[in-house]
């Protein structure tokens, strides 16, 4: 397995984009983002309002940005869950799994909580809950979807897919209930859940194709579905599309590949586009984290 840790880097060039007034005013354009590639540790940086901000941690892969980009929540060499904002780093948790790539913490959609795999028996893992402060730790529910956990923006549920790739379970945070979700056979990939919890961003994967070691992709195929019917949503954005992501507010963003730099096409919840901006150059072969 290898155990190559992710570094970012990001910035957004606006391009002109025609959109109605009404679809202007009813949510905030995207102006900001986190990005990353593969490296010897993880360097992180946010990108907005023409600045950059640098976030480097430790562990062995096992991190992720929070979705307002001034934290980032790691697992180092000896279980324990740090939050790293600025210069500042904190020990919020003592259990958290290490040494699966995939298994990777998650940010509440406000930034203040977050969610991880804890160590446990075999099957099902404990899925632990604690504020950024370290303050409010409790467990919240078992699941066998322990890998890239993706938490709804209404704070409700948790989407991972299991360590053997197949199929993907969303855990109930409030009762603390588990359910397979419909239509996913085989994933090595869970991006993010809508708001609702009802649909999830996937790297569907065929029977012939490797499962992965787990680490954050830097591209991925996604495949949009229905966790309830298992129905695969229609994605109406053309070229060769290489990630995407819920938005808080419902809004889907796709990222399509360039040949000298991607563009991200945002939709609105009807799936109409209402933003599209190019990536530079320089990011075109790193993977998108977070969009601000």
């Amino acid at each position: 397995m290898r155990t190559r840790i992710l570094a970012v880097a990001a910035l957004l060039t606006p391009l002109v984009f025609p959109v109605s007034a009404a679809a202007a005013t009813a949510t905030a354009p995207v102006s900001g983002g986190v990005f990353y590639r593969f490296s010897d540790k993880a360097d992180i940086y946010r990108y907005l309002a023409g600045k950059f901000t640098k976030t480097s941690v430790g562990g062995a892969g096992q991190f992720s940005a929070s979705p307002d980009g001034k934290k980032v929540a790691w697992v180092d060499y000896n279980s324990k869950l740090h939050v790293t904002e600025g210069k500042t780093d904190k020990i919020v948790a003592k259990n958290a799994i290490f040494g699966a790539p995939c298994a990777t913490p998650v940010w509440s959609a406000d930034s203040q909580r977050l969610a991880f795999p804890m160590t446990g028996t075999e099957g099902k893992a404990p899925i632990g809950v604690v504020n950024a402060d370290g303050t409010g730790a409790k467990k919240v529910g078992r699941t066998y979807g322990v890998c890239h956990l993706a938490w709804s923006a209404n704070g409700r549920y948790l989407a991972g897919y299991t360590g053997t790739t197949e199929g993907v379970h969303l855990l109930d945070v409030t009762t603390g209930k588990t359910r397979k979700a419909a239509g996913i056979k085989l994933a090595n990939h869970v991006q993010s859940l809508s708001p609702d919890g009802r649909k999830v961003i996937i790297h569907a994967l065929k029977p012939s194709d490797e499962g992965g070691d787990g680490v954050w992709p830097s591209y991925f195929r996604p495949t949009v579905v229905d966790t309830v019917t298992g129905a695969k949503l229609t994605i109406p954005v053309k070229g060769t599309l290489i990630g995407a992501i819920y938005l808080r507010d419902g809004r889907l963003a796709v990222r399509v590949k360039g040949a000298s730099r991607n563009t991200v096409v945002v939709l609105s919840k009807s799936l109409k586009p209402v933003q599209k901006f190019a990536e530079p150059a320089n990011v075109r072969t790193m993977g998108l984290l977070q969009l601000l």
